[in-house]
């Protein structure tokens, strides 16, 4: 057994969400949003890279002393699946290790808002999930990803770095592929998703411009593609796709964007009343006809209101999400301010809570 594993195993047993692991430190978990140092002494130079390579294979270990950097998978027996991400730095070797939780949640236990499933019936079309690092878009992915695989007899082809949650055979095919040990990059495994007759096609990130060509290209052509990307909001997803391109492929990709987006749902985690848990908020922009027209015409500035218009489709911004939260007691006035877009918003409900607890 690895000595990660004890350290692993503590982590689940207080809930955290990430073990960070780098010299100088005591081991370090992340637990609702929050860095907490554990019980241990700090860690020698020498001790982190032994405990990082202790955990990886024979080629996992020359990949990371020769690239400098490593995206992995582990399966620790009793304890669970974690995703690694291991680097060199100026101190030595440092790893942070995401726990996958043992169940592929569904739509609803996350958070997710009806009208994700009424997005999930396209059969073809591009759809985005948003949101900054460590926001849960790659279990949001994993839960739409189930939810058509329980529903629907498709081919389900996926393309990971790394392969975080393992789909089980339900009513569909799900074949699931790893950058750098089944294909050498998004772009490639898209090429040939399309020679390979899948109904569905997700990506786990529209990294950089021939990843999202191809991903909207595979769209426009029968397929229902679904990836994500780091950005904080759906009209800024929209400028940051066709900004991407050259401006003379601008006016081509706002068309073919137009014309395939089903729907952006951008993230947030924020943690919950007296720190149990984390609640999400979410933002929806879907792909409606008059969308459409604002993304073809260059209109983008004009999709904020569109979506505090059109709430009867499914429709909602960021923070009608946060004070939803907020009115349910899910969340504390200060948070909701703290990752609200327009604070002044939850100023009153600040204010108001600071007087209950004078």
């Amino acid at each position: 057994m690895a000595f990660l594993d004890k350290v692993f195993q503590a982590a689940v047993n207080v809930n955290a969400s990430d073990i960070h692991v780098c010299p100088g430190e005591p081991f370090i978990v992340r637990r609702y949003g929050q860095l907490v140092k554990m019980k241990s002494t700090p860690l020698t130079m020498d001790q982190t890279r032994q405990l990082i390579l202790e955990v990886l294979t024979n080629d996992q270990q020359d990949q990371l002393l020769t690239g400098h950097q490593l995206d992995f998978a582990i399966d620790r027996e009793q304890v669970g699946r974690f995703r690694g991400s291991a680097m060199r730095h100026n101190r030595g070797f440092s790893a942070v290790f995401r726990r996958i939780p043992p169940e592929i949640p569904d739509l609803e236990s996350l958070g997710l808002p009806p009208v994700a499933k009424t997005i999930l019936d396209n059969h073809q079309g591009l759809i985005l999930v948003t949101g900054a690092t460590g926001q849960g878009k790659s279990t949001t992915l994993a839960a739409m990803i189930d939810y058509l695989n329980t529903h629907r007899a498709h081919h389900i082809l996926t393309v990971e770095d790394p392969i975080e949650f393992v789909h089980p055979i339900k009513k569909g095919i799900v074949n699931q592929r790893q950058l750098g040990k089944d294909t050498w990059s998004y772009a490639n495994a898209l090429k040939a998703a399309l020679r390979e007759d899948p109904d569905v096609i997700m990506i786990g990130e529209l990294r950089d411009l021939e990843t999202m060509s191809l991903s909207i290209s595979a769209a426009e052509t029968g397929h229902l593609v679904i990836g994500t990307l780091a950005t904080s909001s759906g009209p800024k997803t929209v400028d940051r796709i066709i900004d991407a391109f050259p401006p003379e492929e601008q006016n081509q990709i706002r068309a073919m964007l137009s014309e395939s987006l089903r729907a952006v749902i951008t993230q947030r985690l924020i943690p919950g009343l007296d720190n149990e848990g984390m609640q999400m908020a979410v933002e929806v922009l879907v792909g409606t006809l008059p969308m459409a027209n604002l993304i073809r015409d260059g209109k983008t500035y004009q999709i904020p209101s569109m979506m505090q218009t059109a709430k009867n489709v499914g429709m909602q911004i960021m923070d009608d999400s946060i004070l939803q939260l907020l009115q349910e007691k899910k969340i504390d006035a200060r948070r909701a301010q703290r990752h609200a877009n327009d604070p002044k918003r939850f100023q009153a409900f600040v204010d108001k809570a600071d007087k209950e607890t004078d």
